[in-house]
């Protein structure tokens, strides 16, 4: 993310605009990387919102609210100790480092005016936030940083992170411009830029030459001229509203000049933008833990029914045996003697001989009955095995269909109706025999279930097991159409008559919905069976979503 010393620069100076003077309200710490400073000033309410996640790091008035802990965090309770009431003084960057100072001055409880710092660090991974005295100490930090050049600790003077780059503020001309970037070894202007001086980020050189039309490796010093005039129009104008933040390509963004005033502060531009990112963020991390937990349960059940069918295999010699301690009983009285096989009479295969092989540490007639003991243990195995397997097979099945799900989930309340789903359902049973207790908000799917309009008829599908269980069981009246692909995971599709007899256009329509809802959406010539309410019923196994029908017919799509 191109969240660089300029768009820090851009920040600030909207920010002295709006809250020099502002009164600290509330401090929030929805997270270990992140606090929230609610603020009055001007009969305005204004959230400051401070991140330092390695990779979402930002500072910018924030119009969206988070939840809190029950219980505070210990950096939250020393800043509410501190700053309620107090009011700040003033906002500054560091030249054009992604570090902020914010002071604010209050009275403390002897009634003497006192000033305190709170000074942010945007740095990726070393990114802090860290609360200074009047005396430039150290109170507390988020982190706790020991390095060879300084120490981030309660009671250590704060000294400022080492700057090794040049400062373009501090340019006099263009010729100091450019006898800087010529010293440097010339790979391309944005490398040599970015390289050169504090707070440029490739993004913003690399708009700037394609605003320009000129050259990422370019040595004209015409264009190096007109890159460094535009640099310049940017800063002297910041504060005004010719500032904007404009949204690049690949999903970044970088701080742009125009002609045109914009009607939106780049505060709440990057306040947008970072929610968003969290949001896609937050859900695609959920959905790796999801299929992560629910791939491994799948793969322990696919495990498992292989073992099965090795048993199940074992199991078809086990006739075999059954006639080899029949023949051996039958042919005693012309045995003796001790022998590792023997050759008889097979009675069952129009008396072909065959070969049995012994054990010639035991008689004729043990043999026998180790041969009828080891049919009797396969003939058992043969019953629960069997029984194991389809009850297997019907598990791996569920547990396909919540994989299916997880690959067609949108949003974090998705995710999590399909986690509690796992959990009560699969989970459960492994790792508990007690019940869980439902929520019945959860159980409610009126407000989160899609609906669609075709010809004028309401029509429902269901997004996970849940859903669909609660469409088709509970939901749908007996004279409801259902609807749902062949022989393949998907969604329950609903279409509520409301005593209408619907025509072929809309049954067809609502079986296309069955199909682009469902694993065989890309397939060709798919099967939609389709069916009154009536005629569907819960599985036997009473397993989320699954059911069996008749009565049906059948459309192809």
């Amino acid at each position: 993310m191109a969240f660089d010393g300029i768009v820090t620069k851009a920040i600030v100076t909207e920010l002295e605009n709006n809250l020099i003077g502002a009164k600290v309200n509330k401090v929030l710490e929805p997270n270990k990387n992140e606090i929230i400073l609610n603020l009055y000033n001007n009969r305005l309410n204004y959230a400051l919102d401070i991140n330092i996640h390695p990779e979402n790091y930002k500072i910018s008035l924030t119009t969206y609210s988070k939840p809190n802990p029950l219980n505070a965090l210990n950096f939250c309770m020393l800043l509410r100790k501190y700053l309620i009431g107090f009011k700040i003084k003033s906002i500054k960057s560091y030249d054009l480092e992604r570090c902020i100072e914010i002071e604010f001055e209050g009275n403390n409880e002897l009634k003497d005016s006192v000033t305190y710092k709170l000074i942010i660090e945007l740095m990726g991974r070393r990114s802090n936030i860290v609360f200074l005295n009047q005396k430039n100490q150290i109170i507390d930090s988020i982190k706790h940083i020991i390095t060879k050049t300084r120490e981030v600790l309660p009671a250590r003077e704060y000294v400022f992170p080492e700057i090794t780059k040049t400062s373009f503020l501090e340019l006099k001309n263009f010729d100091e411009f450019y006898e800087l970037i010529s010293a440097t070894s010339y790979t391309s202007i944005s490398s040599n830029i970015t390289e050169t001086f504090i707070g440029f980020s490739k993004p913003f050189i690399q708009n700037i030459l394609y605003n320009l039309d000129i050259s990422d490796n370019t040595k004209d010093i015409n264009d190096l001229k007109e890159l460094y005039d535009y640099i310049v129009r940017i800063f002297s104008n910041f504060g005004t509203n010719n500032i904007y933040c404009k949204q690049l390509k690949n999903d970044d963004f970088t701080i742009d000049f125009s002609d045109f005033e914009s009607d939106k502060m780049i505060n709440f531009y990057i306040d947008d933008f970072y929610h968003k990112k969290e949001i896609n963020d937050n859900f695609n991390n959920k959905k790796a833990e999801l299929s992560k937990l629910i791939l491994g349960s799948l793969k322990k059940c696919s495990k498992k029914l292989e073992n099965i069918n090795r048993k199940l295999k074992d199991c078809e010699n086990m006739d075999k045996y059954r006639i080899y301690g029949e023949l051996l009983t039958a042919n005693l009285y012309k045995l003796d003697g001790n022998s590792n096989k023997v050759v008889l009479e097979n009675y069952y295969d129009n008396n072909k001989l065959i070969e049995i092989p012994l054990d010639s540490s035991i008689p004729y007639n043990k043999n026998a009955e180790k041969y009828f003991k080891k049919y009797n243990k396969l003939k058992n195995t043969l019953s629960i095995v069997s029984k194991q397997k389809e009850e297997t097979e019907l598990e791996l099945r569920y547990i396909e269909s919540i994989v299916y799900s997880i690959t067609t989930a949108k949003t974090l309340k998705d995710i999590s109706e399909i986690h509690d789903e796992f959990v009560e359902n699969v989970e459960i049973k492994k790792f508990s025999n007690k019940p869980t207790k439902k929520n019945k908000e959860s159980d409610d799917f009126r407000n989160k279930i899609q609906k669609f309009n075709i010809n004028n008829f309401d029509v429902y599908i269901g997004k996970n097991n849940k859903q669909n269980d609660y469409l088709t069981l509970h939901f749908a009246s007996k004279e409801d159409i259902w609807f749902h692909v062949q022989d393949a995971h998907g969604s329950h599709v609903i279409l509520k008559t409301n005593g209408k007899t619907p025509d072929e256009d809309t049954l067809y329509k609502c079986a296309l919905l069955a199909k682009q809802n469902s694993k065989a959406t890309l397939s060709k010539n798919v099967s939609v069976d389709y069916t009154y309410i009536k005629y569907v019923k819960k599985h036997p196994n009473k397993k989320l979503g699954m059911v069996h029908y008749t009565d049906y017919q059948t459309i192809i799509i």
